[in-house]
């Protein structure tokens, strides 16, 4: 199953997602990060010299995760590929700026570039053990 359902697309407004991406020595690495929501699939900005965005580039196999916080029982978890493209006029990285009110250029340094890291789910887990 690879579409969100009902049940769980209001957790596609939450604050943070949990990002995993695999490291150059094979083990996960784990980023709480800023995501906007685009139907089935999830949206990050990333500045170029951060390792996650390496990890991207060298192995595009990632898990996304979003936990209810108000019901930590609940969650959603987007499993797939993330497709990685420039994000040189900043257009996408803006958008993600409005959510959060700041502004993504001061979290780059010189000569950082920004890009968008669309998470394309194969699978997705839609969990709730509240019972």
């Amino acid at each position: 199953m690879n579409q969100i359902p009902d049940s769980h697309r209001d957790l596609l407004e939450s604050e943070v997602a949990t990002l995993a991406t695999i490291g150059p020595d094979g083990r996960p690495q784990l980023s709480e990060v800023w995501f906007l929501a685009e139907g089935d699939s999830v949206a990050i900005s990333l500045n170029t010299s951060r390792q996650k965005t390496k990890n991207l580039l060298a192995r595009p196999q990632c898990s996304l995760l979003i936990l209810d916080l108000s019901a930590p029982q609940r969650y959603l978890e987007l499993r797939g590929d993330a497709e990685v493209t420039p994000d040189d006029d900043y257009r996408f990285a803006e958008r993600v700026g409005q959510k959060y009110g700041s502004n993504l250029r001061d979290h780059d340094g010189p000569g950082d570039r920004r890009v968008v890291v669309r998470i394309i789910p194969t699978r997705v887990n839609a969990v709730d053990m509240r019972g």
